[in-house]
């Protein structure tokens, strides 16, 4: 335990000393912040060209209503903070690897197993610091920006606030499970990369491939936990989600695919970890 907290330690000195730890924090919640005011801009644009020519094209009620841009903003968020956090977890034991700086901390007698395991913690705190981040930022310029209510036509409530409520919870909660297993494979590509050059590249090439081919993986995407992210080839709950609370009636939810996505991270999460325990005993430092 004192090995694990000593690597804990000196994970923690050189996060709060590192851009990419900051970017990895602050990252997601200005790329949703950009993504908001861009959105408004065309927004307004949109409606003073439409005030000018006299059309009632567009939907002022369903445009202010700030619960789809909240999970839009959400949505771009995760995606950019998994693949931040695969590209650190890869980059982190290489590079220290390549410099030497591991090869202090064994002389301090700190097993291997406790290295791993400060690093898949370090990463762990640093995606709960950016997804609080996030997740309070996005809402509090969403409320700024548009309105949140239920969804209504016509005079008619659709879909009430509980009710979108409860489904973006559902649906923050789905996305984030994988969120570890991706976590564990970055770090696991960096174990077996000869360089930290070829294991960001390796980590961040696989993941942006298994994205792309996922439409033709058939019924074993299922399987894989990358499927379940918001990804830039978005499949994921999050995705029906923006697409439920802007009142869409078409969106139809596979319960078996939710079930899916709460159980099948885990086991691969599980199997990312225990090959990187076995591969570091083995690895030259």
């Amino acid at each position: 335990m004192n090995g694990l907290m000593v690597s804990l330690r000196a994970e923690l000195f050189v996060s709060l000393r590192s851009f990419a730890a900051k970017l990895v924090v602050f990252g997601p919640a200005l790329l949703v912040a950009l993504q908001f005011f861009l959105v408004k801009l065309s927004e307004t644009g949109e409606a003073t060209r439409n005030s000018l020519l006299g059309s009632d094209s567009f939907d002022e009620a369903a445009a202010n209503n700030a619960y789809g841009y909240y999970v839009d903003g959400l949505s771009t968020g995760l995606t950019m903070l998994a693949l931040l956090l695969v590209g650190l977890a890869a980059y982190g034991f290489s590079f220290e690897r390549d410099t030497g700086a591991i090869r202090h901390l064994l002389i301090r007698r700190i097993s291997r197993i406790n290295l791993i395991a400060a690093k898949l913690i370090h990463l762990h705190l640093l995606a709960v610091l950016s997804i609080i981040l996030l997740l309070s930022s996005a809402y509090l310029l969403s409320d700024f920006l548009w309105e949140f209510g239920p969804i209504v036509e016509d005079g008619f409530e659709l879909i009430s606030e509980s009710e979108i409520r409860f489904e973006i919870a559902l649906g923050l909660e789905l996305a984030l499970i994988p969120l570890p297993a991706a976590i564990a494979f970055g770090l696991l590509v960096s174990i077996c990369a000869q360089s930290a050059t070829q294991a960001v590249t390796t980590a961040l090439g696989i993941t942006i491939a298994i994205d792309i081919f996922k439409g033709m993986m058939g019924d074993f995407a299922q399987y894989v936990y990358a499927s379940f992210q918001p990804s830039l080839l978005d499949q994921s709950y999050l995705q029906d989600v923006s697409r439920l609370v802007r009142g869409y009636s078409d969106v139809l939810i596979d319960d078996r695919m939710v079930q899916l996505n709460t159980w099948v991270p885990w086991p691969t999460l599980f199997l990312f970890i225990v090959v990187s325990m076995l591969l570091i005993r083995q690895k030259k430092m």
